[in-house]
């Protein structure tokens, strides 16, 4: 089984994913959804995730934090840890990107806003929250397709 193949995989899923709902988190939110705004935040976001999952061994930092902190591997304790890990990972890349760009839409069109570090932090708390629980509850599901696609067929 090429392992580096399905870790491709699953950045490619979780990437994907992660934008969507985060964009979509950030969209409705900000209480000023429209489709160009929601797809241009979704691709950027899709960008960035991408790149993000493709130099981050996401596995082995898991890995890593999870032997740290004497944890077994595939336990609770285990997951929670390697979830906030990756959560840390891409959600504060991907709110100050989204941010920047929804901040810097909004004040081209002449709307007034609040201070920048302000919508940032709010937005932020919100997207770690949703984060969590997406990468906590879709890393595993994920998993489980990719590992069931890549392998072999028995005999």
């Amino acid at each position: 089984m090429n392992m580096k193949k399905i870790g491709m995989q699953m950045s490619i899923l979780m990437g994907i994913s992660m934008s969507f709902c985060l964009s979509l988190t950030g969209i409705l939110s900000s209480g000023h959804f429209t489709v160009p705004a929601f797809l241009s935040s979704f691709l950027i976001s899709t960008i960035i995730s991408l790149i993000i999952g493709f130099f981050v061994p996401m596995k082995k930092v898991g890995d890593t934090a999870v032997q740290k902190a004497n944890l077994t591997p595939g336990t609770l304790g285990a997951r929670c840890l390697e979830s906030l890990i990756s959560d840390l990972i891409y959600t504060p890349v991907l709110t100050l990107c989204m941010t920047a760009l929804a901040y810097h839409t909004a004040v081209s069109h002449g709307q007034e806003m609040p201070p920048y570090l302000l919508m940032f932090l709010k937005s932020l708390l919100l997207s770690m929250i949703v984060g969590y629980i997406l990468i906590f509850i879709l890393t595993p599901v994920y998993l489980k397709l990719v590992m069931k696609k890549n392998t072999p067929p028995e005999p």
